[in-house]
């Protein structure tokens, strides 16, 4: 079962008592909160806590996925994946085709379909793609990789609100250094008010 923000934040506040009391050293806490901002599940996060003292589970574990869910969201990966791969041919197909019709009606004459020469060689390389990326497992790499974007993209909201509030409340000049804007966010991401950046998903998926 996917974990949410207030789950992590859960198991934050847990390491940070566990520091606190010595059960945790800082390399071990700050290894641990990445750990629990980067979790995906609550498997994830409750494998944090299992060495401390009422480290009972976040969640009752999930029962497994019926068969058909799993099948449903496999259909979606690769759906979404084709359309990634597809999607520029097929906008130059259109355009290019639209530029041949127009040609056909000025030339008032029968004009060999050109767009073939471009669209079928890129056709057939776009197909071996398709049959070798299903077979491989590049949907669910992708959705992993897009999942990944967008957490960075939210966390660079999240720490440019973060500067905002900063700022206006006189913690940060208003035009900060590199340095300044990089020791204040350390601070954040140590007090609890800002995610570690999100870490890139292992090359194997």
């Amino acid at each position: 079962m996917r974990a949410a923000d207030a789950d992590r934040h859960q198991v934050a506040d847990r390491l940070r008592a566990a520091l606190e009391e010595g059960r945790l050293d800082l390399t071990e806490y700050d290894e641990r909160l990445q750990g629990a901002y980067a979790a995906k599940t609550y498997g994830d996060l409750d494998r944090l806590l299992t060495d401390l003292p009422n480290a009972a589970p976040i969640v009752p574990s999930p029962r497994p996925a019926p068969p058909a869910a799993i099948a449903t969201e496999q259909s979606g990966l690769a759906r979404a994946w084709l359309r990634h791969v597809w999607a520029p041919w097929l906008k130059t197909a259109g355009w290019l085709t639209v530029i041949w019709v127009v040609a056909f009606v000025l030339a008032g004459d029968s004009v060999f379909y050109w767009p073939a020469w471009v669209l079928g060689p890129w056709g057939v390389v776009l197909v071996l793609r398709t049959i070798g990326g299903l077979a491989s497992g590049e949907p669910r790499k992708y959705a992993v990789e897009a999942e990944h974007r967008q957490a960075v993209r939210e966390h660079r909201q999240e720490r440019k609100a973060l500067y905002r509030q900063a700022i206006a409340n006189g913690e940060l000049p208003t035009n900060p250094s590199k340095e300044q804007r990089k020791a204040y966010i350390a601070e954040a991401t140590a007090r609890g008010d800002l995610a570690p950046k999100p870490r890139r998903p292992a090359a194997g998926g």
